[in-house]
């Protein structure tokens, strides 16, 4: 598995690389990942992690990452899980199976829609559950910076 997950992760460095593109190192140092001021306006990218969970990832693990009976809550989750797991799970996915239940996360990898704004999600679900942002659509937001703009179309094209 971890074979899997550095080779999924390096094709999409090599991507990004080739695309001109550097990955945010806040959610890869520690750093938390996020900004929301105290007025409640959230980054660009926390706010984009939001739209991206809410169109992939909310089927299975519910609005808001509450969980749901198909996934687990991820609200929870990441309270324990490195983002080096997360990334990981995401990446190659998981199968986890007791003699009670059978839980599977599919392998999004190869998925641009999900691996082009992986740390958006992970910055959206960390703030999620650290208890700093509410559930919902966040109702300030800041303006999608240029680099963002840039990093989009280089990975997705157009």
């Amino acid at each position: 598995m971890l074979m899997n997950f550095i080779r999924h992760v390096s094709l999409w460095l090599a991507v990004l690389a080739i695309a001109g593109i550097d990955l945010p190192a806040k959610a890869q140092d520690g750093e938390k990942p996020y900004k929301i001021t105290e007025d409640g306006t959230v980054d660009w990218y926390t706010y984009s992690g939001f739209r991206r969970y809410h169109a992939d990832c909310h089927v299975c693990h519910g609005p808001d990452g509450m969980g749901s009976s198909f996934g687990p809550a991820l609200v929870e989750s990441l309270k324990t899980l490195s983002y080096e797991d997360f990334l990981d799970i995401v990446t190659n996915g998981r199968k986890n199976v007791t003699t009670s239940s059978e839980n599977v996360m599919p392998s999004f990898g190869l998925n641009p829609n999900v691996m082009c704004f992986v740390d958006d999600i992970y910055a959206y679900l960390k703030a999620r559950s650290d208890g700093v942002l509410p559930r919902g659509r966040p109702e300030k937001k800041d303006e999608k910076p240029v680099e963002a703009q840039e990093r989009d179309t280089a990975c997705l094209g157009g």
